[in-house]
């Protein structure tokens, strides 16, 4: 039997040719970008789409007040529906003076062919929202940092001039009181986004709304090991960052700016309790907070004798749970921390962090070996031994 021959116009072929003609028009506009050149960043542009085309004569005079140093676009998955398109693109891009590996991001596209050219014609549902697709932007340079922000074209939560300097205030005092206690090197500098609501953070974050209410900040960015590495950025949430006082404040851009400094030795590895455990270990030193103030949560279950038996696992750090079970969660990891500091020092503290991002994690993201071993190596405790002992501190410290 013969097999059947696809002729040089077949479907493979007009995709192929499809990808390469989309792929020569986000090759030009990434240039355009870097080069400044309005013009010929919007002739990418669908001259049909002009809304499409007014929104991007906005991004493009946003994308002119950022330091970038590189600006390309990867098609990954292309799908061809005749004169039309949709893509999925990787971007990548590398803020001058800030950033050592690019961030990474995914956008979904839609394409349009026109008297045999392609030009991108919108972005497609479910695609995050770019800081600098929410609104005009703002940039405030500080001595150790960089705080974006835009308007999000919908009137921002009290995100003026005076809120984003406090916050670059603020980063450039986390920097070096997180140098003083993380012993590796790394940029001692650190990027914040500001979305203009907490409804634009979930965009940037692709996420629902509802998953950052309440929460002040997050850092985005790929731990260590991790393949595909992108540079971390620190998100604000300015309805829940500006109702806190000064020096909480402080505390949740020196706790993100922990996670910054220590993302090249946070892997797979290594529990949410440790992680955030040092974040808030070292965004509370010198606030001169006392445990019962600071772990309220794991207060009122050590007065209803109702103690955590362990350790708090990773899904008890999900910010679509109970509010009191991640309050308890973060207080639990940071008492751990502290207790590690009190007994054996600062140092056996950081040792303790960095043997236990080097272990291999279980199964499932099992950490439980990986967290004996490390414990065993600093601290010459197996891990029931280090619960128990943790549990007693708990007491201690708060009944």
């Amino acid at each position: 039997m013969l097999a059947p021959v696809r002729g040089a116009d077949g479907p493979y072929e007009h995709e192929h040719a499809a990808r390469d003609g989309i792929q020569h028009v986000l090759d030009g506009q990434a240039d355009a970008v870097l080069a400044g050149d309005r013009a010929r960043y919007l002739e990418a542009v669908d001259p049909v789409a002009s809304g499409y085309r007014g929104a991007q004569r906005a991004v493009f005079r946003n994308l002119g007040r950022l330091p970038l140093d590189r600006w390309s676009y990867r098609i990954e998955d292309v799908r061809l529906r005749g004169a039309r398109a949709e893509a999925d693109v990787r971007l990548r891009y590398r803020l001058r003076g800030y950033d050592r590996v690019p961030v990474t991001a995914t956008e979904k596209l839609a394409f349009a062919r026109r008297d045999g050219r392609w030009y991108v014609a919108g972005e497609r549902p479910g695609s995050a929202r770019q800081l600098w697709e929410q609104g005009r932007m703002s940039v405030v340079r500080g001595k150790h940092s960089l705080v974006l922000s835009a308007d999000g074209g919908d009137g921002a939560v009290g995100v003026d001039e005076a809120m984003l300097r406090g916050i670059s205030a603020a980063a450039d005092r986390a920097v070096p009181a997180v140098s003083l206690s993380w012993p590796r090197p790394w940029a001692r500098r650190v990027v914040v986004e500001v979305p203009g609501t907490s409804r634009a953070m979930a965009e940037l974050l692709g996420a629902p709304t509802q998953s950052y209410e309440g929460i002040a900040a997050v850092t985005t960015g790929a731990g260590g090991g991790s393949r595909g590495a992108s540079a971390d950025r620190v998100v604000v949430n300015p309805e829940a960052y500006g109702v806190l006082t000064e020096t909480g404040r402080q505390v949740v851009m020196t706790h993100e700016t922990v996670h910054v400094a220590t993302r090249p030795h946070t892997t797979a590895a290594t529990p949410l309790w440790l992680s955030e455990g040092l974040a808030d270990w070292i965004g509370y030193r010198g606030t001169g907070r006392s445990p019962r103030s600071a772990a309220p949560q794991l207060a009122r279950a050590v007065r209803e004798d109702a103690l955590p038996r362990g350790l708090p696992g990773d899904d008890e750090f999900r910010f679509d749970g109970a509010t009191d079970a991640l309050n308890r969660a973060y207080e639990g990891g940071w008492l751990a921390c502290r207790m590690i500091a009190d007994r054996w020092g600062e140092e056996r503290l950081m040792a303790f962090y960095l043997k236990a991002g080097e272990q291999r994690p279980g199964e499932d993201g099992d950490h439980r070996r990986g967290v004996d071993t490390a414990l065993r190596a600093v601290v010459g405790l197996d891990r029931a031994e280090f619960t128990e002992l943790w549990r007693d501190y708990v007491r201690d410290e708060l009944a």
